[in-house]
């Protein structure tokens, strides 16, 4: 090959981009900050396997593709437990959006100094979350 020749070259990106879209999941729920959420996620234990329900309220989104991942929050016996799920894991089965929360931020970093009733959002109807 000559130096003047030109041959196809494809950027960085377009390969990460090629090698993630295979990856990626195709269908993601939609849900938003503020909402609470059963995020059902796959436990492996020993040889068994087994689906766990973390529900709680989604305080951030962080990231994109196949590095997008979501913060939910719960308090379990007066102690804040906050879980980050990659949105695009095989572990994370499904997410089901229960209620929707009214929010004006993209974090809700501030409901982590909040206790008691205090942590509930004011609920907003939506049309993407499940009546239970």
């Amino acid at each position: 090959m000559a130096k003047n020749e030109k041959t196809s070259t494809v950027s960085k990106t377009e390969m990460l981009d090629a090698v993630e879209s295979k990856s990626i999941k195709q269908k993601v729920p939609h849900f938003e900050i503020g909402d609470t959420v059963d995020v059902h996620c796959s436990i492996k234990e020993g040889d068994k396997e087994r689906v766990q329900v973390f529900t709680g309220t989604v305080i951030a989104r962080k990231g994109r593709g196949i590095n997008e991942r979501f913060t939910v929050r719960r308090i379990v016996d007066n102690e804040g437990v906050e879980r980050i799920f990659p949105l695009n894991s095989p572990n994370v089965l499904d997410i089901r959006p229960v209620r929707s929360g009214k929010t004006r931020r993209a974090k809700l970093y501030y409901l982590r100094k909040r206790t008691g009733k205090a942590v509930r959002l004011a609920h907003r109807h939506s049309t993407h979350t499940v009546s239970k």
